[in-house]
C-alpha cells in the first residue's frame, strides 16, 4: 500500500476532501513530508536508502505519537538532488530547482489545505540548502506558516555511540548509520558480504575544517570506486534498530513541542504575491448542505 512505513490512521492521503476539511486544530496539526533520493550507496546497500530511512524513520515516530498530537505524514518525495552521486548507475537525480519548485508547490497545497505547519523531514544529505531555500520562500509567501526543514537523522540517537571517531570525523555516505538503520528497516535489501570501507583523505586545511571533512565541493567518485565514504562493515540489525528506536523516541518529542508550538505570525501580505490566494471549498458551506 502507498502508506509503506507510515501508520495507515497517519497517512493523509487515506482522507477523503471532507474529512480534511473537517479535521479539527488544521492550524496546528503537523503536516511531515518526508524527503529522500535515489542514489547510489555503495555495492551492499539499494539505491532506495535515503527514501526508506526518512520514511521509516519518521513512520516509527508517528507510529509512537500519542493521538492527542495531531500530525499526518503525505508520500515521501523519492527523488531529490543527487548529482553528486551521477557517476553511478541507478541514480536518479532532480536539479536542484526542479526540486525547489516541487517542495514549494507542495508547501502551498499543505498551507491551501489548512494546515499551518510542515516539516521537511531530509533523509538526503545533498539537498538541506534546497528544503531550506523552499522553506523560506513559503514562509515569505505566508506570514502564519511554520515550515521546519529537518535532517531525520540529526536528533539525539544511539548512532553517535556505535562509531569510531573516524567514521564520526569523516563518514558521509553510505557508512555504518546508514548500514544499521537499513537492516532494522529493509534488510534483505542489504548485502554486508559486499559491505567495504572507504574514506576521503583528511582535508588540510584546518581554518576551513577542524575535523577534516572536505570544504570543498566534491563527488562521490572523487574518492574511490565504490561510492562508500564511510565503514559500514561493522554494522548489524540491533545496531540498527537501537538507532531507529532512539531517533523515533526524539521525533515523538520534537513533533509534539511542534504541535504545541505557537510561533510569530506576520500580518503583512509579502509582496507580489497575491496570485497565491483564493477560493477553497468546504463541506461545511451551501454547496453541499
Amino acid at each position: 500500500m502507498l502508506h509503506g512505513y507510515i501508520p495507515p490512521h497517519r497517512f493523509l492521503p487515506y482522507l477523503s476532501w471532507t474529512e480534511i476539511d473537517a479535521l479539527p486544530d488544521r492550524e496546528n496539526t503537523v503536516i511531515v513530508l518526508p524527503c529522500g533520493a535515489i542514489e547510489q550507496h555503495g555495492p551492499h546497500l539499494p539505491c532506495s536508502v535515503d527514501s526508506v530511512i526518512s520514511s521509516g524513520v519518521m513512520g516509527k515516530a508517528l507510529e509512537r505519537l500519542p493521538a492527542e498530537v495531531r500530525a499526518f505524514a503525505l508520500p515521501t518525495i523519492t527523488y531529490g538532488k543527487s548529482e553528486e552521486h551521477l557517476h553511478f548507475p541507478g541514480t536518479m537525480t532532480l536539479t536542484g530547482t526542479t526540486l525547489l519548485s516541487t517542495i514549494v508547490e507542495i508547501g502551498e497545497s499543505v498551507y491551501r489545505s489548512g494546515f499551518r505547519k510542515l516539516l521537511f523531514a531530509n533523509g538526503h544529505g545533498g539537498q538541506p540548502q534546497v528544503l531550506e531555500m523552499a522553506a523560506r520562500e513559503l514562509r515569505l509567501r505566508h506570514g502564519d506558516f511554520v515550515v521546519v526543514p529537518h535532517g531525520v537523522s540529526r536528533l539525539p540517537s544511539a548512532a553517535s555511540k556505535q562509531v569510531s571517531e573516524q567514521e564520526k570525523k569523516l563518514a558521509m555516505h553510505a557508512g555504518h548509520s546508514e548500514t544499521a538503520l537499513m537492516l532494522a528497516l529493509a534488510p534483505e535489501t542489504v548485502h554486508m558480504e559486499r559491505a567495504v570501507a572507504n574514506f576521503p583523505p583528511p582535508f588540510p586545511i584546518k581554518l576551513l575544517s577542524a575535523d577534516g571533512r572536505p570544504a570543498c565541493a566534491w563527488t562521490a567518485r572523487d574518492f574511490g570506486p565504490t561510492g562508500v565514504i564511510g565503514d559500514p562493515t561493522s554494522a548489524t540489525r540491533e545496531q540498527g534498530e537501537e538507532i531507529l528506536s532512539t531517533l523515533a523516541d526524539s521525533w515523538v518529542q520534537a513533533l509534539t513541542e511542534l504541535y504545541h508550538l505557537r510561533w510569530v505570525v506576520r500580518d503583512e501580505a509579502t509582496w507580489e504575491r497575491g496570485q497565491y490566494t483564493g477560493h477553497i471549498e468546504s463541506a461545511r458551506g451551501p454547496a453541499l448542505a
